[in-house]
């Protein structure tokens, strides 16, 4: 991503650089067919003078009102400011109007005096030729034109509003290929969380202790024994079947994370208490499968002890107005943890969070002597 935004920051310094060196190269270039001019950095410095206007607009544009629209698309407050400052442009512009005629360092072209040269024409003043004396018109009366209808001014905002425009264009074509770059990270790293879903199905450890647990219930409780399989069985087409997809409704993900608590408290005695608050109804919304059961999952690998007494506090609750889902995970910190292997890598999670929400979500990962805690905040969509 740093890399895009390099490459479209050197397009800017490349095309600027250009610019300014176009004026040295053309009267270079003029002095050298034409013996009779000199070199004059009065000519040169003017025009810099004029590009620098162009110049700060820009950057005004580029770094403060182009991202109004680009990235926080507020329309309305970035066609205002961009009004605003046309109107201020505009302003500038016409009562700022550079004579070429007057100007020290230029040289006006001489005119051949034609026979045919009208006599009630004069000569040009700056950039406005004076227009014809009509009849009746005194002979030492001066035309002067309007405010706002010099050609010069209107090319100068047409230029103006053409730059403005490929600094859009430019931007949002860096901005598509971000999002396309990130499109591809975004493929490659669920084909990662894939191949990790697939190392977690057929984790031998897990399932051994889950049919122990469940074999032991025949005999003493059939019922809930019959129960755990209908659990497990649930579990395993979640998994199977939802565990590719992009999205999957919120009402499954929480079903799946009561089931996978419910089979881990088989394997353990009274000493650990487990906590699970999940609401019982969620809104008609999508959440990337598997997300939070690798920090459920992390919690139960190092928070168990076999030898003291340690708990695992599972919420899960869905904010108003703003629709996030607020995610925490409590859990005890083993002397010795768990080193049973599976599931998904927390580094792995941030970085799928990050392509998937961006700076939309909060993490906040506490690491504290005898407890660890976790607090996810994610948009609902």
């Amino acid at each position: 991503m740093k890399n895009q935004s390099r490459q479209e920051n050197l397009a800017y310094l490349v095309t600027w650089s250009l610019l300014f060196a176009a004026p040295v190269l053309s009267l270079y270039l003029r002095t050298t067919n034409d013996p009779y001019l000199e070199f004059n950095w009065g000519e040169v410095f003017f025009v810099w003078g004029r590009f620098s206007i162009f110049l700060l607009l820009f950057l005004i544009h580029n770094f403060l009102l182009a991202p109004l629209l680009i990235h926080q698309n507020k329309r309305k407050l970035y066609a205002s400011i961009m009004t605003a400052l046309i109107a201020v442009f505009i302003v500038f512009q016409c009562t700022n109007r550079p004579n070429f005629g007057k100007r020290e360092g230029f040289r006006p072209h001489k005119m051949e005096q034609r026979e045919d040269f009208p006599p009630k024409f004069e000569e040009f003043d700056g950039f406005h030729q004076r227009g014809p004396r009509h009849e009746g018109e005194k002979m030492g009366r001066r035309h002067t034109p309007p405010l706002f209808v010099g050609e010069h001014d209107v090319l100068s905002i047409a230029v103006l509003l053409l730059m403005f425009g490929a600094n859009l264009g430019t931007k949002y074509y860096f901005r598509s290929r971000r999002d396309q770059r990130k499109l591809e990270e975004l493929e490659k790293q669920n084909l990662e969380q894939q191949l990790e879903y697939l190392k977690y199905q057929i984790n031998p450890h897990f399932f051994m202790n889950t049919l122990n647990n469940i074999h032991a219930l025949v005999d003493i409780d059939p019922s809930k024994a019959q129960e755990t399989i209908r659990e497990l069985s649930k579990m395993m087409r979640f998994v199977l079947y939802e565990g590719d997809k992009s999205g999957v409704p919120l009402t499954k993900e929480f079903e799946f994370i009561r089931n996978y608590t419910k089979l881990m408290q088989l394997r353990y005695s009274d000493k650990v208490k487990i906590t699970v608050d999940i609401p019982q109804e969620a809104p008609d919304v999508t959440i990337p499968p598997l997300m939070l059961i690798s920090f459920i999952e992390n919690a139960f690998k190092h928070g168990i002890s076999y030898q003291h007494d340690s708990f695992i506090d599972i919420k899960l609750e869905i904010s108003q107005p703003t629709s996030n889902l607020l995610f925490t995970c409590r859990n005890s910190k083993a002397e010795k943890p768990n080193q049973e292997k599976g599931g998904v890598g927390l580094t792995n999670v941030k970085k799928r969070l990050d392509l998937l929400y961006d700076k939309s979500y909060t993490l906040d990962i506490k690491d504290e002597p005898d407890i660890y805690i976790v607090e996810l905040k994610i948009p609902l969509r």
